[in-house]
């Protein structure tokens, strides 16, 4: 209710919730509430990330431990940057546009906050020009494939050595604070990006040698928490993301007011939802029939492990009972179906029916607790990561397990009442691609009960790399707009894709072996074997601008949804088998990778 605004309240509140907001967290500098002399980087940070669960500078929570996945432990990364990429920054004559509309978007902000519009624009330009310098020290996602070089276990004092740009035990354990819980030292913490936080602290120290540096450090972090909240108040500030929008997607993509709430209350209350959406839409005998499936494809998946030549028979066996040890979530989690559990999961949430933007504040904080409570605890290795309605699929490694929820099990992917070529060929694959997680770049990293460890000779891991790299040179061959895939960005979800791909289709005709055949599609001429590669390709039909496109490729771990089809068909040699394609041509040529 809140979100469709029936009386009219945000709009009538205009910019008073966040006016409201930064003389709490301390103003900034635009509207001359803002002492630069009394200003701190570390209050000003503990303020804003754990108070408001806001962004800025670097990215931390407490998560599973990849190498202890039965125990939680603070995680620390990278982050800070408002644009998509790194790249968006760092090549600004290709990005000028993107570049020119995001500082146009900070200044109307500014200026609707009571900002003057030329000095406004003038300290935006400077928290772009900090932006960039964040872009320069940022990891590049390609070169962060390898998770167990990443991850770095040390003691809250040698993170404190490594970056010493704010006290880390004191900024810890005031987070902590508020869910009544201590920290020292001495407690482990495993950090991913040391070489970043190393140059974080050269690029924070020469900042706060100037008044303007520090100024600019602290609009850089108020701008962090403005962005965030924006969508949340009234029309101007919506209205002002358009340009920007445009510029990055191609389009200001206007969408109703009640699509846009749905999107948003799912974000907050998922599961409150999701049990909505399971009473009324979903289909109970889809859970078991999936259960059916995925059996089937993990079966398959077992069988091709077993003609892999470059695999040695010990990592082979190791791998099928990393496979058959892989859990299965479908659907939902069944305490959504209990008013009392559902309650109880949403009763520290608080929310008002005509306070929209506080609203927001309440989730913020909610989630930062529901997370910080997590320290100390065991993993709840049934805890879900998706909302059931998300039309979506997940694999967890250090969990070793696949998830699908409600929300993809209907057509176009699943529907009981079709052909199982059709379910095989889009759910089946879908399936496939999760197990397949298990062991791409990633995944293989972890052993079956989702500890990271070698848990494979160095033999056959330098045979998986030879056969990996084929993908990497695959796809970094396919271009969109004269823009390169990234092959190794890419690679483990173009794994998982040829690997997903070619276990749901065994799976497949291992079921149609056993079952009697089915009626042929009425009104299209095509086999049950094509039909399903015809299923598979067509749930990535899809329209895109080309800025969109340009956007996905640069950021995306997918491949665009033309690659993701043309990259596996033209692997498997059934494919090419079924349509006829002649040896040596797109589709059929003479050299495919695989890898499972």
């Amino acid at each position: 209710m809140s979100c469709m605004d029936s009386n009219e309240t945000i709009e009538a509140l205009g910019a008073k919730p966040m006016l409201d907001l930064l003389k709490e967290v301390g103003g900034w500098s635009i509207d001359d509430n803002f002492d630069v002399e009394k200003w701190s980087l570390q209050s000003t940070l503990q303020t804003l990330q754990n108070r408001y669960n806001m962004g800025g500078l670097f990215s931390w929570a407490v998560q599973e431990d990849d190498r202890n996945s039965s125990l939680h432990i603070i995680q620390v990364d990278q982050g800070g940057l408002t644009l998509p990429t790194r790249e968006t920054y760092l090549n600004a004559t290709a990005n000028e546009k993107i570049l020119h509309a995001y500082l146009e978007y900070m200044t109307e902000i500014g200026v609707l906050l009571g900002g003057e519009r030329n000095r406004t624009k003038s300290l935006m330009k400077d928290v772009i020009d900090f932006e960039t310098r964040l872009a320069e020290i940022t990891i590049p996602a390609d070169e962060r494939r390898d998770e167990e070089k990443m991850y770095n276990l040390m003691a809250v004092a040698d993170l404190q050595d490594l970056a010493p740009f704010i006290n880390w035990e004191a900024y810890f354990a005031d987070a902590l604070r508020i869910v009544k819980k201590k920290i020292t030292s001495k407690e482990k913490i495993v950090v991913y990006a040391p070489k970043y936080l190393a140059n974080l602290t050269t690029v924070i120290k020469e900042y706060m040698t100037t008044s303007e540096g520090n100024t600019t450090l602290n609009n850089y972090l108020i701008w962090q928490t403005v962005r965030s909240m924006t969508a949340c108040l009234s029309r101007p500030f919506r209205d002002a993301y358009k340009g920007l929008k445009k510029a990055l997607i191609g389009t200001e993509g206007g969408e109703e007011s009640w699509r846009y709430c749905v999107t948003d209350t799912n974000n907050v209350l998922g599961f409150a939802l999701g049990a909505m959406y399971v009473r009324e839409v979903f289909q109970g005998e889809s859970k078991s029939k999936a259960q059916e499936m995925i059996n089937a494809v993990r079966t398959a998946f077992k069988e091709n492990l077993k003609e892999l030549k470059w695999m040695d028979k010990e990592t082979r066996e190791l791998a099928e009972a990393k496979a058959d040890a892989i859990t299965d979530m479908i659907g939902f989690p069944d305490y959504i179906l209990d008013p009392k559990q559902l309650d109880d999961k949403y009763k520290d949430l608080e929310v008002s029916e005509n306070q929209y933007f506080q609203n927001n504040i309440n989730a913020n904080q909610y989630n930062l607790r529901q997370n910080l409570k997590k320290l100390g605890q065991p993993v709840n290795r049934t805890r879900w990561n998706m909302t059931p309605s998300t039309v979506n699929a997940y694999y967890t490694p250090n969990r070793n397990q696949i998830a699908f929820p409600a929300g993809i099990l209907q057509a176009p992917f699943y529907d009981v009442r079709h052909q199982q070529a059709l379910n095989f060929g889009a759910m089946g694959v879908v399936m496939g691609h999760e197990l397949t997680h298990a062991f791409d770049d990633q995944g293989r990293e972890y052993d079956k009960f989702g500890n990271m460890h070698q848990w494979w000779n160095n033999r056959t891991v330098d045979k998986f790399k030879e056969q990996a790299e084929c993908v990497v040179k695959q796809y970094s061959a396919y271009h969109m707009n004269n823009k390169y895939i990234n092959g190794k960005q890419t690679l483990g979800e173009n794994i998982a894709d040829n690997g997903g791909l070619k276990a749901a289709y065994r799976a497949f005709i291992d079921w149609s072996a056993k079952n009697n055949e089915e009626l042929p599609l009425p009104a299209v001429n095509l086999t049950h074997k094509q039909l399903f590669f015809l299923s598979f390709a067509q749930v990535w039909c899809s329209a895109s601008t080309e800025e969109a496109t340009n956007l996905q490729v640069e950021k995306d771990t997918h491949a665009t949804p033309k690659f993701r089809v043309i990259g596996s068909l033209s692997n498997l040699p059934e494919f090419a088998e079924n349509f006829n394609c002649r040896a040596g041509t797109k589709m059929n040529p003479k050299d495919k990778c695989v890898v499972w």
